[in-house]
């Protein structure tokens, strides 16, 4: 967008000398020096104003200063071309306004819509653009020329700074709220990493610090009655290491939930990014808010690992996720059309192949889930999972209850091994 509005300023102004040029040629009789004069004005003001413009920009979106010396270089040459202009009125009589003055439409762009950028309130440019009508009528009636003329020329200045600012300044107030929208993206996305590491520190030290601070505490207690040779030294290292496996379990809920994937967001995601890439998505869910948290989670894991999979290595033009309940038994459904470059390598290519699925499938293991990828008819690629209810419900559930079956299924939902030697880990 900024190229294109730059270059449109730029490219706008060559326009109207360009085509009074084409139409002055055919004239019988050659074309006077007068009006090869005012073409050569005309072309002069155009090459010098893309350097005008392309400053008066940057001046605009704050990147640079103002380019006030090459204004006033453009604003003599269409005081040169304005002369010009009347001159030739004045000979070919005050028709010639009607026929041509769209030669100055150019000069408008360049040197009023500089000007339009370079000035912040809008109040002072025009009135800028009424002196400037008035300095150049007063210029007119000291030659000699009547009313009528005086006044149309006042009126066709201020009318065409008025319409110089509508075109450039309209332009570059959209590029600058681009920019704005831009950088904002840049900004949300910093202030939410900021926010996710606050939130992770916080809930790591509302975990950890209390329970720290009392290991400390019950180990120095258990030191000094050690030394006095007290059997309540037992009691306190037995309470250690109860709060030290606390703090291990709770250290792994709070990594758990950092690691969990939401099922409505990577549906979302999927669609926007797919859609993005060209790929027509279908996406087919009434059931994914009522499934546990568990299967939630590990069916998001799979929706990005399939959207991932399919932008890498399928020539994909159509992708479809559906996701039921069949007998107690969530089924998520991905297939897409772009099995011919699928079937040669990456993670889509069978059943097999990939790390990512591999990585799935041991993720899915631990709820009692499967994962089935296979090439169909039609030139077609289908990746089918299938979770029950029952067991990770259970897990669920379990959770919730004593600690030995929370250590059990916490690393499990999290796709880490579990047990006493996972614990060891």
């Amino acid at each position: 967008m900024d190229s294109y509005t730059r270059w449109t300023l730029y490219g706008v102004p060559w326009l109207f000398p360009v085509l009074n040029c084409l139409a002055w040629l055919p004239e019988p009789g050659g074309v006077p020096a007068l009006v090869w004069l005012l073409l050569s004005l005309c072309f002069l003001q155009c090459a010098q104003g893309m350097r005008l413009i392309r400053r008066s920009l940057d001046h605009y979106l704050r990147k640079r200063s103002a380019p006030w010396w090459e204004l006033a270089v453009s604003a003599v040459i269409f005081t040169l071309t304005l002369t010009v202009f009347v001159i030739q009125v004045r000979r070919d009589g005050m028709s010639h306004i009607t026929a041509n003055s769209t030669v100055l439409l150019h000069a408008g762009l360049v040197t009023f819509g500089s000007y339009c950028l370079l000035t912040r309130r809008i109040r002072t440019y025009t009135a800028g653009c009424a002196g400037a009508g008035v300095v150049a009528a007063a210029g007119v009636a000291l030659t000699g020329s009547g009313p009528v003329g005086t006044v149309t020329v006042a009126l066709l200045l201020f009318l065409l700074g008025m319409w110089s600012m509508t075109a450039v300044r309209a332009s570059a107030w959209f590029l600058a709220v681009m920019w704005e929208v831009e950088a904002a993206r840049g900004t949300q996305a910093r202030l939410a990493v900021a926010e996710e590491r606050l939130r992770f520190s916080r809930d790591m030290h509302d975990v950890l610090g209390r329970n720290l601070a009392v290991i400390a505490l019950k180990s120095e207690l258990a030191t000094q009655l050690s030394r006095r040779g007290s059997a309540a030294a037992l009691d306190e290292m037995d309470e250690v290491q109860r709060i030290a496996r606390e703090s291990q379990r709770e250290l792994r809920e709070v990594v758990r939930g950092y690691r969990e994937a939401d099922l409505h967001t990577e549906l979302a995601g999927a669609r926007g990014v797919l859609a993005a890439a060209g790929i027509e998505c279908r996406i087919t869910d009434s059931v994914g808010a009522e499934l546990p948290s568990a299967v939630q989670s590990a069916l998001a894991w799979v929706v990005r690992e399939g959207t991932t999979n399919v932008l890498r290595h399928a020539e994909a033009s159509r992708c479809a996720v559906r996701l039921r309940v069949v007998e107690q038994v969530a089924v998520l459904l991905m297939e897409n059309d772009g099995v011919r470059r699928a079937s040669g390598s990456g993670p889509a290519a069978g059943a097999g192949g990939g790390s990512g699925l591999a990585g799935l499938r041991e993720r899915l293991a631990g709820l009692g889930g499967t994962l089935v990828s296979e090439q169909r008819s039609h030139r077609t690629f289908r990746l089918t999972v299938s979770i029950p209810l029952a067991g990770a419900g259970g897990r669920a559930e379990r959770t919730d209850g004593g600690g030995g079956a929370e250590r059990e299924s916490v690393p499990v939902a999290a796709g880490v091994a579990a047990g006493p030697e996972g614990e060891k880990a």
